[in-house]
């Protein structure tokens, strides 16, 4: 769940304390989506169902945020 809420935070869905404001950083979220990807791919069979689902979710919902926002750009 923390790699997915920095992800959001580098699409630009969150805004930072520090700042104030929110930025997106495509590669960062890039990185922590493919690393949210690898986790998934590793940990297959190892997960109880709602695990395995709430994975599936994340990235399902991280990814087509990403495009959007790839294509926006």
């Amino acid at each position: 769940m923390g790699l997915a809420k920095i992800a959001l935070l580098h699409l630009g869905e969150a805004e930072t304390q520090a700042a104030g404001t929110a930025t997106v950083d495509l590669p960062a979220a890039r990185e922590l989506i493919d690393i949210l990807g690898m986790l998934h791919e590793k940990t297959s069979g190892n997960l109880t169902p709602d695990e395995s689902r709430l994975l599936e979710t994340l990235l399902y919902e991280l990814r087509m945020d990403f495009a959007q926002k790839a294509s926006a750009r």
